[in-house]
C-alpha cells in the first residue's frame, strides 16, 4: 500500500466547526473533512476493495465513499493530520485478511484419556455413596 498515491486521492474540505472557541468559531473553517471514493478508487485491486467494502460496509455511504470528520483541534493543519493518519489506520485495519483455521483431528490418546477420566471420577463419586444394606 502506498500511502502517497492513496493521499493524492483523497478529498479534503474545510467547514466552520461547531462547539467551543468564542470568536474564532465564526470566522475559521477548522473542522475538517476527509472524503475518499472506494470504488473508483485506482490504487486498490478489485479484491482489496472487495475487502474494504465488506469491512467498512458500517461506515461506507450509498455511492461507495468514506466520509470522516475531524475537528478536535483548533488549527486546520492538525484536523488535517489527524483525519489523514486515522484514515490510513483504518484503511490498514481493514486489508488485513484473518488466517483461515485449519480443523485439525482430536488425537485419540486425548479421547481415551478423557474417557479413562471420566470413568475413574464416576467410580469415585460411586464409593462417596451410602453402602446398601438390602
Amino acid at each position: 500500500m502506498e500511502k502517497d498515491k492513496i493521499i493524492s486521492e483523497l478529498q479534503f474540505k474545510a467547514v466552520r466547526s461547531s462547539g467551543a472557541g468564542g470568536q474564532n468559531v465564526n470566522k475559521v473553517s477548522s473542522k475538517v473533512v476527509l472524503s475518499f471514493d472506494l470504488k473508483n478508487s485506482k490504487v486498490f485491486s478489485d479484491e482489496e476493495k472487495w475487502h474494504l467494502e465488506t469491512k467498512l460496509a458500517s461506515r461506507l455511504t450509498a455511492e461507495g465513499n468514506l466520509i470522516l470528520n475531524c475537528d478536535e483541534d483548533r488549527s486546520q493543519l492538525k484536523n488535517k493530520e489527524i483525519v489523514t493518519k486515522r484514515f490510513l489506520n483504518i484503511i490498514t485495519t481493514g486489508l488485513i485478511v484473518p488466517k483461515i483455521r485449519k480443523v485439525t483431528k482430536i488425537p485419540k490418546s486425548v479421547i481415551k484419556k478423557r474417557i479413562k477420566d471420566k470413568k475413574n471420577l464416576s467410580e469415585i463419586k460411586k464409593l462417596r455413596k451410602r453402602p446398601d444394606l438390602n
